[in-house]
């Protein structure tokens, strides 16, 4: 079963942050992006799409159990589980043969999720939850905010689905198969045009600038499709 999940909320006072008694990962790229597991020394973290891993990313790309977190003499380490699409600390390929962990390091999971780790005391970073910088979506309520301020009139239901097909992806870029996948599910690719997804991508744009005008989100991968880039 998976872990229960440990969210830090930031106190509301002007004391500053606390050292961390306990090194754990802060997930910084996909649909939860802002949540924390707290690792532990007696026993290894596994992470994969199965139920059974203590941290489950369901994406189809995520190998059912992908990679292991352990400690060993001299800290935690990092190791790939014979994954299919691999993983990346610091964009550098991990094999079978465990890497090591430091504060700060970039974890990279199938190139969908990325997972920051933050060593024993080190100060956490803030979350996209308590962070008022960038995007952030309520999925129960399809709400959608840019730098703490509420889209309203809410996002159109094909302009959430691409927006959220984007925020899923982890920063990946997403074709226009897969844009119509997720936008259009009940149509064929050869039924919706490329100027209807390029009307529906700069219609977003157009929305997000609502609430936010010095960043631009969706960047256009030319030849490939169009991925989503967050502060």
């Amino acid at each position: 079963m998976s872990t229960e999940l440990s969210q830090d909320t930031p106190s509301s006072s002007t004391e500053p942050a606390r050292p961390r008694e306990s090194a754990m990962l802060v997930l910084q790229r996909g649909a939860e992006s802002g949540r924390r597991w707290p690792l532990d020394r007696a026993r290894a973290l596994t992470i994969g799409r199965s139920d059974e891993c203590d941290i489950t990313l369901p994406d189809r790309q995520v190998s059912r159990v992908h990679a292991r977190i352990a400690w060993q003499e001299d800290g935690y380490h990092l190791e790939d589980l014979a994954s299919k699409n691999g993983t990346h600390l610091n964009g550098v390929e991990v094999g079978a043969m465990p890497a090591p962990l430091h504060d700060g390091d970039e974890i990279q999971i199938a190139l969908r999720f990325k997972l920051a780790f933050v060593d024993a005391g080190a100060t956490a970073p803030l979350s996209l939850d308590t962070d008022k910088r960038g995007l952030r979506l309520d999925k129960e309520t399809r709400q959608v905010w840019a730098n703490g301020i509420l889209i309203d009139p809410p996002l159109s239901l094909h302009q959430y689905r691409l927006l959220e097909a984007l925020w899923e992806s982890g920063g990946s870029v997403l074709t226009r198969e897969q844009i119509v996948e997720a936008v259009w599910p009940e149509a064929s690719s050869e039924g919706v045009s490329e100027q209807a997804i390029d009307a529906l991508v700069r219609r977003l744009r157009e929305r997000i600038e609502e609430c936010d005008t010095e960043f631009k989100y969706i960047v256009t991968v030319r030849g490939h499709g169009f991925r989503l880039e967050n502060r």
